[in-house]
């Protein structure tokens, strides 16, 4: 038995489990090992230093594998910010038909993707701004709580309220981000509303993931309370892996620190380096909550085939007694 939604139907792939975007992981090794195990994984556009550098990563990627991925295009503020339109083109030229947005007002990327015949899903953490992208034309919403790694929002608003909160409103497919890692949190999303889950801190946590060996047994030691919620004075949380670096932010903040007072503490190359070298206490890096529930180091195919094989089991089983 297989678990079919409407998702999965839109992307074309078996199973209704995501890797979304993340910045220094979402590579192709990692997304080929989620595309042959019957998923959805998402190459970072921004990881590349290069629209080229991301057309040769595209190409690396079909060479693992012949089944569905996407990219991942996350438009934020910047002093610098990169050329997204070039980062755009990259993409339609490449030839790539699935996209994850995340971000601020994309409307001009959505349009362009919808001209070029790709499929936009939009990653959003509130209702309001589910809404808001599906009025733009997305394909579908990634809805994010509270819980996740990275960005969260403003809101403060748990997956529990939001999922079916945005399901009530929502008419495109939707899948559910922050805080899922295994079959019970999947049969939930199911429940609540959405048409899969997406997935970030725990795919960082399998054997494809290319990141230290020291950073992934962190994961693995780690409980649902070892993150830290940084910038929230700035009104731009992001929530990270607790470590020396982020209680460092807290306490700054607290005391009334600017973004120019910890703005070398943060800096996204020493987050690069915690993944490189297995130094987690070096930078900053993202982890959710989830952390809590994962306890092992699995290959992709293995992790997904395991959540879809637990979920149908709690569907047909677990569940199926409740009801007489």
């Amino acid at each position: 038995m297989a678990i079919k939604t409407r998702f999965t139907e839109l992307v074309g792939v078996e199973h209704p489990v995501v890797q979304g975007g993340m910045q220094w992981v979402g590579r192709a090794e990692l997304v080929a090992a989620v595309a042959n195990a019957g998923g959805l994984g998402f190459i970072t556009a921004l990881t590349q230093p290069t629209p080229d550098a991301l057309r040769a990563e595209i190409e690396r990627c079909r060479k693992l594998t012949d089944k569905p991925f996407g990219v991942n295009l996350t438009i934020l503020p910047a002093i610098n910010p990169p050329p997204y339109a070039e980062f755009r083109k990259a993409i339609i030229e490449s030839g790539v038909k699935i996209v994850e947005t995340a971000g601020n007002k994309p409307q001009e990327h959505v349009d362009d993707f919808k001209a070029n015949g790709v499929i936009v899903v939009h990653k959003c953490t509130s209702v309001r701004h589910a809404l808001s992208a599906e009025r733009m034309g997305v394909d579908a919403i990634s809805i994010d709580g509270f819980e996740c790694a990275g960005h969260p929002g403003e809101d403060d608003v748990p997956g529990l309220i939001l999922i079916p909160a945005a399901a009530d409103k929502v008419k495109v497919p939707m899948i559910a981000s922050g805080g899922f890692g295994d079959a019970r949190g999947l049969v939930a999303a199911l429940a609540l509303g959405a048409e899969g889950i997406n997935m970030g801190t725990r795919f960082m946590c399998t054997k494809e993931s290319p990141i230290h060996e020291n950073v992934k047994r962190q994961i693995v030691e780690n409980d649902e309370r070892a993150t830290d919620l940084i910038f929230r004075t700035m009104h731009n949380t992001s929530r990270v892996a607790r470590n020396d670096i982020s209680r460092q932010v807290v306490e700054l903040e607290r005391s009334g620190a600017k973004f120019e007072d910890v703005r070398e503490l943060v800096a996204g190359t020493r987050g690069r380096v915690v993944y490189e070298t297995g130094d987690p206490d070096h930078g900053i890096w993202s982890a959710g909550q989830v952390q809590g529930l994962i306890h092992d180091i699995p290959t992709c195919a293995e992790l997904i085939s395991r959540i879809v094989t637990e979920a149908e089991a709690i569907i047909k089983g677990r569940l199926a007694r409740f009801v007489v």
